[in-house]
Order: C-alpha cells, then structure tokens, then sequence
C-alpha cells in the first residue's frame, strides 16, 4: 500500500527502517521518530499519545503478525514535520480483518484482551488505516497547537 494520499505526504519523503521482530529491536525506530518528534516540537502529550499507538502497532506486529517469530521482521517507515505524523508498520504474517476485531469496551468483551491495541490506536491518533491484506497500519496524527 502507498501512503494514503489524504496525509498529504508523497511517498518518496520517508524514512525507513526494517528490524527483527522483537520487541528489543523495535526500539530503534521508536527512538528515531520520538526524537523527530523533538526536533520538531510536538508537546508533551502529543509525544505522549504517538509513542503509545507506535507501540501498540509494533508489539501487534511482533506479537500477531509475526507470531513472535524471530527470523520475521518488521517495516517501519516514517514523515515528520512541523505539522503532521505519518507512521507505517508492516509485518510479514497473514493479516487479519480489522472490522472482525470485537469491539473491547463491549460488556461481553471486557476481560479478553484483544482489540485494546486497535482502540488506542484509533483514541490517540487522527487517523489509522490498514491495508487489505491487514498486515499493514498507517497512522496519521496532525500537529495541533496546544490549547491556552
């Protein structure tokens, strides 16, 4: 999938990195993109809010889609700016339907675990999508003045 072109970003503007699906590893692009995050200003709780849904989207890559299979890896690319956050992370697994995850603030769903990952994507960021197959996320987040 290219990048959405609602975000408003081409294509050719990204950073990108590829690791070993481990949650180790993943912390170097975390790194890189809060420290982007920096140089470009974001407040405390934007920082906040990006850094989550990242993790969110790497642990369910390294977790789920790759089923925590070492010799798997994950794609991270990324476009920062003054005014907006652009993240993609791509497993190697199967996918999966999002549409099929059970919404986890249902009464009936309250004690299992899944789909929190998915909802605090989607809470904290302005937009996430998936590709078809489901084994891709874009998150989008815009970088709003904070309020006085």
């Amino acid at each position: 999938m290219r990048v959405p072109p609602e975000f408003g970003v081409s294509d050719d503007r990204f950073s990108e990195i590829v690791v070993a699906s481990d949650l180790r590893s993943v912390k170097q692009p975390e790194a890189r993109i809060l420290n982007a995050l920096l140089r470009n200003n974001y407040s405390e709780e934007s920082t906040f809010a990006i850094k989550l849904a990242l993790e969110e989207a790497l642990t369910n890559g390294v977790k789920h889609g790759n089923r925590g299979d070492a010799k798997k890896t994950l794609t991270v690319r990324f476009y920062i700016d003054a005014e907006r956050v652009v993240i993609m992370v791509r497993d190697q697994g199967a996918g999966f339907v999002p549409d099929l995850v059970p919404d986890p603030t249902a009464d009936e769903n309250l004690e299992r675990p899944s789909g929190r990952g998915i909802m605090l994507m989607h809470a904290y960021m302005t937009r996430i999508c998936f590709n078809e197959t489901g084994n891709e996320v874009w998150m989008y987040k815009e970088n709003r003045p904070e309020s006085a």
